[in-house]
C-alpha cells in the first residue's frame, strides 16, 4: 500500500524514486495505490484546484504503467471506512509522541498560523490508510520511515487493547533498485514544491526541459587526469545514466578523464534523452487527463476494490472492540 499526495506535478524523482517500482510490484503483490487528497488539506486547505490536480496524478500515474485493472487506484476521500478506524486510532496515539515527529515540527515550522489537528494526527490517518488493508508492505522513503514505525506502534496498540487484527506493515524499499534523482543545480534532489527551476516534471513541455537541462551547473572542466568529479557534475552524469544509451554515458566519462569534455555538448545530448523519456509520459498523461469518462471509470474501479478490503477489515475492527450491537 502507498499514496502520493495530490500537491504538485509529478516529476523525474517520482518516477524513478517511486513509481517505476510500483509498476513492478503491481505484477507481483495485491497492490493499494492511494491519492491522499484527505492528506493534502493539512496544507493546501483551498479545494478549488483539487480536482484537476487529482485528476492529474492519477493521469500521469496510468500513463506511467500503472494498470487500474491490476491494482487498486482510488482517492483516499472516497473510502469513508477510513476516517472511522483513524477515529479509533486516535485513542490509541498521544500528544506528546505526535509533537515529536520531524513532519509535524517541519510544517509547524512552514506554516505557523496553520498548526491544526490533522497537521498533528497526519501519522494516525496514514496509518489507518495503511491498516485499513493490512498491508505487510509499503513502500516508503527515508522521510517516511519514522510515520511507518508509528504506524507498527499503534497496530500494536490496538491488537494488544483488543485482539489481533492488524499485521506490523514494512518498509519496502526496493534494495538496491531505490534511486533519488539530484536536482539539477547540483543541491539535494528533485522536489514537487521548491526549486521548480531545477526540477524535471513529467508535465514539462520540450522546450522547457531544454531550457532546465542547458541551465545545469558545470564548470570549465578538469585540466589534470584522474580529477575527482564536483557533486554537481557527478550529479549530471547520475541524471544521464537513468535515459541516456551506455554509448553516450562512455563517450563522456572518458572525455572527463581525458580532460576534453565539452558540458555544453553533454548537457545537449542529456536534454534530447530528457525529452525523449518524458514527452510519451506527458502526451499519454494528457490525454487521459481530458478524457474525464475514463478517470471516472478508474475512480469507480478502484473505489470498489479498495471498499471491499476497507469494509471487511472494519467489520473486523468493531467485532474485536465491541462496537457491534446488533
Amino acid at each position: 500500500m502507498s499514496g502520493i499526495r495530490p500537491t504538485g506535478f509529478l516529476h523525474l524523482g517520482n518516477y524513478f524514486g517511486a513509481v517505476k517500482n510500483y509498476v513492478k510490484l503491481q505484477d507481483q503483490f495485491n497492490c493499494y495505490f492511494m491519492v491522499a487528497d484527505l492528506h493534502s488539506l493539512t496544507t493546501h486547505p483551498d479545494t478549488r484546484e483539487l480536482k484537476s490536480h487529482v485528476h492529474r496524478v492519477l493521469a500521469e500515474n496510468i500513463a506511467c504503467g500503472l494498470d487500474p485493472e491490476k491494482v487498486a487506484l482510488y482517492c483516499q476521500s472516497h473510502i469513508r471506512e477510513t476516517g472511522e478506524l483513524y477515529l479509533y486510532l486516535n485513542m490509541l496515539a498521544y500528544k506528546g509522541e505526535l509533537e515529536k515527529t520531524t513532519t509535524f515540527k517541519d510544517k509547524a515550522r512552514q506554516q505557523p498560523e496553520n498548526i491544526n489537528a490533522g497537521l498533528l494526527t497526519y501519522p494516525v490517518l496514514q496509518a489507518a490508510d495503511i491498516l485499513m488493508h493490512r498491508a505487510s508492505l509499503v513502500p516508503v522513503g527515508k522521510d517516511q520511515e519514522q510515520h511507518l514505525e508509528m504506524a507498527r506502534t499503534f497496530a500494536n496498540r490496538f491488537n494488544h487493547r483488543y485482539g489481533e487484527v492488524f499485521p506490523e506493515p514494512a518498509a519496502y524499499n526496493f534494495g538496491e533498485e531505490l534511486v533519488k534523482v539530484p536536482s539539477l543545480d547540483g543541491t539535494g534532489k528533485m522536489s514537487k514544491s521548491e526549486n521548480q527551476l531545477a526540477t524535471l516534471y513529467l508535465a514539462d513541455d520540450d522546450d522547457v526541459i531544454r531550457k532546465k537541462v542547458m541551465k545545469a551547473k558545470t564548470d570549465a572542466g578538469p585540466t589534470e587526469p584522474g580529477t575527482p568529479m564536483p557533486d554537481y557534475i557527478e550529479n549530471l552524469f547520475q541524471l544521464m545514466k537513468l535515459v541516456s544509451s551506455e554509448d553516450q554515458i562512455a563517450y563522456f566519462e572518458e572525455a572527463y578523464r581525458e580532460c576534453r569534455i565539452r558540458y555544453g555538448d553533454m548537457k545537449k545530448q542529456l536534454a534530447e534523452d530528457m525529452v525523449k523519456f518524458i514527452s510519451p509520459i506527458r502526451e499519454r498523461a494528457e490525454e487521459i487527463r481530458t478524457n474525464q469518462g475514463y478517470l471516472r471509470q478508474v475512480m469507480e474501479l478502484g473505489a470498489e476494490k479498495a471498499r471491499a478490503s476497507a469494509v471487511e477489515t472494519m467489520n473486523e475492527v468493531r467485532q474485536v472492540t465491541g462496537l457491534n450491537y446488533y
